[in-house]
Protein backbone atom coordinates (compact mmCIF):
# COMPACT_ATOMS: atom_id res chain seq x y z
CA UNK A 1 0.00 0.00 0.00
CA UNK A 2 1.50 3.47 -0.66
CA UNK A 3 1.69 5.93 2.01
CA UNK A 4 1.36 8.84 -0.81
CA UNK A 5 -0.54 8.69 -3.68
CA UNK A 6 0.40 10.61 -6.68
CA UNK A 7 -3.12 12.70 -7.69
CA UNK A 8 -3.37 15.42 -9.93
CA UNK A 9 -6.29 17.81 -8.51
CA UNK A 10 -8.53 20.34 -10.36
CA UNK A 11 -11.29 22.53 -9.99
CA UNK A 12 -14.72 21.07 -11.74
CA UNK A 13 -14.79 22.77 -15.67
CA UNK A 14 -11.03 23.57 -15.68
CA UNK A 15 -9.48 22.95 -19.48
CA UNK A 16 -5.95 21.58 -19.89
CA UNK A 17 -3.76 21.35 -23.20
CA UNK A 18 -2.03 18.11 -22.80
CA UNK A 19 1.67 18.33 -24.34
CA UNK A 20 2.97 14.97 -24.75
CA UNK A 21 -0.71 13.74 -26.82
CA UNK A 22 -1.43 17.26 -28.14
CA UNK A 23 -4.77 17.30 -26.81
CA UNK A 24 -7.33 19.26 -25.05
CA UNK A 25 -8.86 17.47 -21.68
CA UNK A 26 -11.06 18.29 -19.27
CA UNK A 27 -9.47 18.29 -15.09
CA UNK A 28 -5.97 16.78 -15.63
CA UNK A 29 -5.73 13.73 -16.63
CA UNK A 30 -1.70 14.13 -17.57
CA UNK A 31 0.90 14.81 -15.10
CA UNK A 32 1.60 18.44 -14.62
CA UNK A 33 4.90 18.34 -16.31
CA UNK A 34 3.27 17.57 -19.99
CA UNK A 35 0.10 20.13 -19.02
CA UNK A 36 -0.26 23.90 -20.37
CA UNK A 37 -3.41 25.11 -18.22
CA UNK A 38 -5.81 25.50 -16.31
CA UNK A 39 -7.92 27.91 -18.96
CA UNK A 40 -11.37 28.68 -18.36
CA UNK A 41 -12.90 26.87 -21.40
CA UNK A 42 -12.28 24.43 -24.03
CA UNK A 43 -11.42 26.84 -26.87
CA UNK A 44 -8.78 29.08 -24.54
CA UNK A 45 -7.39 25.09 -23.82
CA UNK A 46 -7.13 24.66 -27.79
CA UNK A 47 -5.27 27.69 -28.49
CA UNK A 48 -3.00 26.44 -25.89
CA UNK A 49 0.48 26.42 -27.68
CA UNK A 50 -0.53 29.28 -30.02
CA UNK A 51 -0.64 31.78 -26.77
CA UNK A 52 2.34 30.13 -25.16
CA UNK A 53 4.41 31.19 -28.89
CA UNK A 54 2.72 34.60 -29.35
CA UNK A 55 4.30 34.87 -25.46
CA UNK A 56 7.71 33.55 -26.16
CA UNK A 57 7.96 35.91 -29.25
CA UNK A 58 6.89 39.20 -27.00
CA UNK A 59 9.34 38.18 -24.62
CA UNK A 60 12.20 37.73 -27.12
CA UNK A 61 11.61 41.25 -28.22
CA UNK A 62 11.10 42.74 -25.16
CA UNK A 63 14.47 44.99 -24.49
CA UNK A 64 14.16 44.90 -20.63
CA UNK A 65 15.12 41.30 -20.67
CA UNK A 66 18.05 41.25 -23.22
CA UNK A 67 21.12 43.07 -21.25
CA UNK A 68 23.98 45.10 -22.65
CA UNK A 69 26.48 42.57 -22.32
CA UNK A 70 24.57 39.89 -24.29
CA UNK A 71 23.87 42.80 -27.17
CA UNK A 72 27.34 43.92 -27.30
CA UNK A 73 28.46 40.16 -27.66
CA UNK A 74 25.99 39.86 -30.67
CA UNK A 75 27.53 43.26 -32.34
CA UNK A 76 30.95 42.08 -32.07
CA UNK A 77 30.33 38.71 -33.29
CA UNK A 78 31.01 37.05 -30.49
Amino acid sequence: MALFKKRTVAKPGEWFYCLQHKKVEEGPECPAKDRFGPYATRTEAQHAMDTARERNLEWENDPKWHDATARDADEDGS
